[in-house]
């Protein structure tokens, strides 16, 4: 099945993944994992970017997250990393953009890379 940008959705260890792309840095990640340069590989992890509250009119506004594609550890830097792999057209897409910057606002002390 394809989508508004052409990526093909696909499975991998029961994981559904948006593209082929993301699916593969997955493969390379777990082998990077398996060799012990990196620990703590999570799939999917959301970041709370604004908590749910309720408006001067008493109306609940849910909260909004980020989710990336990839979190783990770095041990040879013992570096926090968070990775989202997009091409050159979901990179720019405007709500990607958005929590991008908010995401690096609000969690300085992690490392957010784009991985193409």
């Amino acid at each position: 099945m394809t989508n508004k940008y052409r990526n093909v959705k696909t499975v991998v260890d029961g994981i559904h993944f948006d593209s082929k792309i993301e699916a593969e840095r997955y493969k390379v990640l777990k082998l990077l994992k398996k060799c012990g340069n990196i620990t703590n590989l999570e799939v999917h992890p959301k970041f709370v970017l604004l908590k749910g509250f309720t408006d001067n009119k008493g109306k609940k506004v849910s909260q909004i997250t980020y989710s990336a594609d990839f979190r783990y550890i770095d041990l040879k830097t013992n570096s926090d990393i968070v990775e989202d792999v997009k091409s050159e057209a979901t990179e720019k897409d405007k709500a990607f953009v958005i929590k991008w910057k908010l995401a690096r606002y609000i969690y300085p002390e992690i490392d957010f890379r784009v991985v193409k």
